[in-house]
């Protein structure tokens, strides 16, 4: 097994990666004069605390869940799976027995921040700032960018692609949210391993998880609606799951922005753990375990991407841009480093 991972490791090392320079050149190319750039309906943040769970509840994708027992199939069909339908109905029938007794006993709370902010793009940078002037910067969001070359490639992207430059004279927008349904999931959990009932303690750590996930789905389908462009969606939750709409929320740890430190900058901007109560550990992750938080990008041409291998150029002017040593950031992109740190 860690031989196999070795190989897949030093294979992403050898991939062909393209120059930073050259990659920034090949950026992901927009009309921006010709953008529809629509104005949210408010600028700032709008907080939403005490979420009826029962709200959230048809936005869950069960698929994931699960995953979590080790089941792999897809939602609803894995009910009607020859091998794994009956296993997976009775798990399904405890999950909703249990999420009726949480939803009744109000044994979980959820809380969220979003909003939006002017923004341009400066480079790799995403500038946020404090009002429409666009006089004084706010915060920065440092963004990487792809160097992998694959075949038949005619961009490099980085999210800052999708946020109009400073440049174009646009006037952009980039939204931003933190949200959680996991107040109240540690000390359930606790309860059901002090009963010595394991099965229940990570039923309800997956369902915690299923409804953070969901509320991040309801938040952003609130979101697209405040921008104006969701307003005319006719989706399915189904539709809603499969990621059918305009626009993206990539979030900082996943493969378009695998930097975790990003958060540091999101919940300034959010004050996220004044307004909701979820808060950064000391190595970003987000307290409680259920939460989600990200970026809400726009863009009709917005699509998920992974960064993947990047060179020591990149790292060294992405340090340069955070304001921190190589060292440091080497350590928090280990997996994405094309070459052996010092």
């Amino acid at each position: 097994m860690q031989e196999r991972e070795r190989d897949s490791f030093r294979k992403r090392r050898e991939r062909k990666l393209v120059p930073y320079d050259e990659a920034v050149q090949r950026h992901l190319r927009i009309d921006w004069q010709d953008a529809q750039l629509p104005r949210p309906a408010f600028l700032g943040t709008q907080v939403l605390r005490d979420i009826p769970l029962a709200d959230i509840v048809p936005y869950i994708d069960w698929s994931p869940f699960f995953m979590t027992w080790e089941m792999k199939g897809k939602y609803p069909g894995i009910l009607k799976d020859p091998a794994l339908g009956k296993e997976a109905g009775d798990l399904f029938a405890n999950a909703n027995a249990l999420l009726e007794k949480i939803i009744k006993r109000k044994l979980l709370s959820a809380h969220a921040v979003y909003g939006f902010f002017p923004a341009n793009a400066d480079g790799d940078d995403i500038v946020v700032f404090t009002d429409e002037s666009r006089a004084k910067e706010q915060v920065r969001f440092r963004m990487l960018r792809q160097q992998w070359e694959r075949e038949g490639q005619k961009d490099f992207r980085s999210l800052a692609d999708y946020i109009a430059p400073l440049s174009s004279g646009m006037q952009d927008y980039l939204g931003a949210f933190a949200v959680s349904a996991g107040f109240g999931a540690p000390e359930l959990v606790t309860q059901f391993k002090k009963e010595h009932d394991d099965y229940n303690a990570i039923m309800a750590e997956a369902l915690a998880d299923r409804l953070a996930e969901a509320l991040a789905e309801m938040l952003h389908e609130r979101a697209r609606r405040d921008w104006g462009f969701g307003q005319d969606e006719k989706l399915t939750k189904e539709d809603l799951i499969e990621g059918k709409y305009r626009g993206i929320r990539p979030a900082a740890g996943y493969p378009s922005c695998p930097d975790h430190t990003e958060k540091a900058t999101l919940w300034k901007l959010l004050q996220a753990e004044e307004t909701t109560g979820i808060r950064l550990t000391e190595t970003y992750a987000m307290w409680p375990a259920a939460s989600v938080s990200g970026l809400y990008f726009a863009h009709p041409q917005a699509r998920y991407f992974a960064v993947d291998m990047i060179t020591r150029e990149q790292v060294e002017n992405y340090a340069k841009r955070k304001g921190m040593a190589v060292k440091e950031v080497e350590r928090w992109l280990a997996g994405n480093l094309a070459y052996e740190a010092e």
